[in-house]
């Protein structure tokens, strides 16, 4: 659980150009995820075991489109 007085530091792509990209952020063993174009909206949260699963999913491409 995410302690009230522990801020997110809010990180994006450097790739992001156009100001409306995903940020994330880490609190302790959270990884919270959010749309810079909603800021006040709720921000997805996640355990370090399943951030970690979908960064692997992403390296071993798991998340791409078959055209």
């Amino acid at each position: 659980m995410i302690k009230p007085t522990e801020e997110p530091r809010w990180r994006r792509s450097g790739r992001c150009a156009t100001g409306t990209c995903v940020e994330v952020a880490r609190i302790g063993n959270r990884f919270l995820i959010r749309d810079s174009k909603d800021l006040g909206a709720t921000p997805l949260d996640f355990t370090k075991e399943e951030w970690d699963a979908f960064v692997a999913g992403v390296k071993a491409g798991d998340f791409g489109f078959d055209e």
